[in-house]
């Protein structure tokens, strides 16, 4: 099947269906920052550098399903709380009029859990109000990734539609794993690598290395260590928000709101590097990402949707079809 990709970042969406044997036949984004790292993984499929707010369905190919993550700031808890009224949330009825004037066969489409909140319910009733207006059957659930074979806690909301018209299995999300995958299984083989300490710019080419800077006093509020054995905490888009390596002992609570590190373990604290985020968001150990500056790595890699858990999606969408 053929899939179309919009807000698409560094691929992680993409990566997963194309795991599964979907085609990405063209991916869309806006920021100049991405176009590398997705071209250089993706070499197969067409990238168009351009907001979807110019875009016309006209340029958009003909394509079976359309998958995309419109910008969560304006949904989000630590964001704007603007909602529809932000620039960024008024994206989703963007990605609403592509999929209505293009009919695929389905379309997913992936925001923050708060989308679904009190403040915001009214408007993600009156988005999926439209998409069924536009003759899909639409089904919405919030997922933690850590439950599909992500080694991470990460909860989203998923929109999923199917076109009413052509004939389909009932839609159902995957069901959960009962058994998580740990940071040790993930990371672990990377102990014997020295990741480098860098400020700003990059100076790896294999992402082995991390943000060396300081830590602000909202890091410092609450615990940011996760065990071997135990799931990473919610790798964020923020470089310098990067939670620590297991390496280390739990940070030690001294106040409410103010944590700090085990005395004589200071060396231990360092932010993951790049490569253990990607790795940790379940991209391929041959991902690379390309950037000049490593905070627009570690972005790239936050921005982005689990490869595993959209590769279960996608194999929920083929079962439905009988592919």
């Amino acid at each position: 099947m053929k899939i179309v990709s919009f807000f698409a970042g560094a691929g992680g969406f993409d990566q997963g269906f194309k795991d599964a044997g979907f085609n990405i036949i063209w991916a869309n984004d806006f920021n100049p920052k991405v176009r590398i790292t997705y071209e250089k993984n993706h070499p197969e499929t067409e990238f168009v550098l351009r907001s979807i707010v110019d875009i016309s369905a006209n340029e958009v190919p003909a394509c079976d399903g359309i998958i995309g993550g419109p910008p969560c700031q304006s949904w989000s808890i630590a964001g704007s709380h603007g909602g529809d009224t932000d620039p960024r949330g008024k994206l989703f009825w963007e990605f609403l009029r592509i999929v209505e004037a293009k009919q695929p066969k389905f379309f997913i489409a992936e925001n923050v859990k708060n989308i679904t909140s009190k403040k915001h319910r009214n408007t993600f009733n009156r988005i999926k109000r439209l998409f069924r207006k536009a003759g899909y059957s639409v089904r919405s659930k919030i997922l933690n990734a850590s439950e599909h074979q992500v080694p991470q806690d990460r909860i989203r909301t998923f929109i999923v539609g199917i076109r009413n018209d052509i004939p389909h299995k009932p839609f159902r999300f995957p069901r959960k794993r009962t058994q998580k995958v740990t940071l040790k299984q993930t990371i672990g083989h990377l102990n014997n690598i020295k990741p480098t300490p860098t400020k700003k710019i990059s100076i790896c080419e294999d992402n082995n290395e991390y943000l060396d800077e300081s830590f602000s006093p909202h890091f410092m509020s609450r615990n940011r260590v996760r065990e071997w054995n135990q799931q990473s905490f919610t790798l964020l888009a923020m470089a310098r928000h990067t939670v620590l390596h297991p390496q280390a002992p739990k940070m030690i609570k001294v106040k409410e709101d103010l944590f700090k590190f085990k005395e004589g373990t200071e060396h231990l604290y360092r932010r993951l590097s790049v490569k253990e985020c990607a790795l940790i968001q379940t991209f391929p150990r041959d991902f690379t990402f390309h950037y000049d500056k490593i905070h627009d790595g570690y972005k790239m890699i936050g921005n982005a949707v689990p490869p595993k858990l959209a590769y279960h999606l996608a194999n929920q969408i083929k079962r439905i079809f009988n592919i």
